[in-house]
């Protein structure tokens, strides 16, 4: 099996084609690798020493904050992987950091605005959204960092953009490293049951100061004073980024609607039971968001160069590396995965291996598929696959409004794994019939 995986990886870095995907995406693995293995152990040390009712509290200000900062984003951390190496290949590095920066500002500013407004209104989201009035001091401590968590979305991506692979794979370990060690100091010295959620938003602002004063730093290096500018207007970047901040929409609900439908009808422990199956299921991600970080900018520099055989090539290889370094991992948590989250999490988290098992068959379908989101939105079928999250996005609600009352977190389970599997199927036949080619990958099968 190793030496079949060796051949495997050599015969795709052999590939002129495909090596800068492939180098770029080991570094991006190794960090997101690095990243979840401090994010677990964050996780771990929450789940025995703080208790679930805690890990379901935590799980509750996460999805509160994706909801915000998809509002102050606006959908610019994905236009913007688009626009800096378009504007890079079409125009100059300058072009592109003025692009960088406009948005900048412009995200700065929507943050301050909409983090003031859902501070303002924690109360309302804690006691009708959550279900849970005593949450509302989080939900409004947590709306005042709506504004780190945006500018560290955007700086990652502009990374990406840039391909500045070992910047990339810093930034993407240091919210979890910075996680990890500011819960270890507070739980050494402070032990308040509170500590966890501190720790995340305190990590989230540490990220976006260094993320900035990163950026600005690689930019600057890279201009010329001769540097061909072509200027966008904020308007003419909404109008990418808007259907893009749609499918982010779209994205939480069919991500995050099972926390909010179990916090609405559960307890906060069902929260943190379905949190750690969530965890577990998803860690194939960290290969995923790995290669799509390469893959991404690449698809966006030859659909724009008009180099579609190549787009194609590049697109099945990602899947085929996708697709053979993700389903051993997912084979081993159908066949382990009980186990595994006692050993981990305690006794008690074993109720969450059926959903687990559940969210484990929703990502093998994600895997087999490829890059299809990334593919879409850096090749201009933004809108098209906005229609489709929003259908999977409906099918997870109505999913969850019948099963979760009744089923619990495997009927929250069941509905991920349903709109997941119908957004990245119903893409991939879009992808088909649109150029004649498709981008998936399974064995035997062409």
């Amino acid at each position: 099996m190793v030496r079949t995986f060796e051949r495997i990886i050599q015969k795709l870095n052999s590939d002129r084609k495909f090596s800068e995907i492939l180098i770029g995406s080991i570094f991006a693995l190794l960090a997101r690798a690095a990243a979840t293995g401090l994010s677990m152990l964050a996780t771990i040390i929450i789940a025995r020493m703080y208790g679930a009712k805690a890990m379901g509290v935590l799980a509750m200000i996460n999805s509160f904050l994706i909801l915000v900062t998809i509002f102050t984003v606006l959908g610019t951390d994905t236009s913007i992987l688009r626009l800096i190496p378009e504007h890079t290949a079409k125009y100059s590095v300058t072009s592109a950091f003025h692009v960088y920066r406009k948005t900048q500002y412009f995200v700065a500013a929507i943050s301050i605005v909409t983090g003031a407004l859902f501070f303002l209104g924690s109360g309302l989201v804690a006691g009708k959204v959550f279900s849970k009035p005593h949450l509302s001091f989080f939900f409004g401590l947590a709306a005042t960092f709506a504004v780190f968590r945006s500018i560290m979305l955007l700086n990652i991506m502009a990374v990406r953009g840039l391909m500045l692979i070992r910047t990339f794979a810093f930034m993407q370990a240091l919210p979890s490293l910075a996680m990890l060690l500011i819960l270890l100091v507070a739980t050494i010295f402070f032990r308040n049951p509170n500590n966890p959620v501190y720790a995340q938003l305190a990590a989230w602002g540490i990220t976006a100061v260094v993320g900035a004063w990163i950026m600005d730093r690689a930019f600057r290096s890279r201009m010329r004073p001769d540097d061909a500018v072509h200027s966008m207007r904020i308007k003419d970047i909404a109008s990418i980024s808007l259907p893009i901040l749609m499918t982010a929409s779209l994205h939480f609900f069919t991500g995050e609607v099972g926390v909010i439908m179990l916090s609405m009808f559960r307890s906060e422990s069902e929260v943190g039971y379905y949190s750690a199956a969530v965890k577990l299921a998803t860690l194939t991600a960290v290969i995923l968001q790995a290669i799509n970080s390469m893959a991404a900018p690449k698809f966006s520099e030859l659909y724009h160069t008009d180099r579609k055989d190549d787009l194609f090539y590049v697109a099945r290889k990602s899947a085929k590396l996708i697709f053979w370094t993700t389903a051993p991992i997912l084979l081993v948590l159908v066949l382990l995965g009980r186990p595994i989250l006692g050993l981990l999490f305690g006794n008690d988290f074993t109720v969450a291996f059926p959903a687990m098992a559940l969210l484990v068959i929703g990502q093998f379908v994600n895997s087999i598929s490829g890059s299809t989101g990334h593919f879409m939105n850096m090749t201009g079928h933004q809108n098209v696959f906005m229609n489709i999250i929003f259908v999977a996005a409906v099918i997870n609600v109505v999913l969850s409004l019948v099963l979760i009352p009744k089923f619990g977190i495997n009927g929250a389970a069941f509905a991920s794994m349903i709109s997941l599997g119908y957004w990245n199927i119903h893409t991939l036949f879009f992808i088909k019939f649109k150029y004649g080619s498709s981008i998936g990958y399974v064995p035997l099968f062409r």
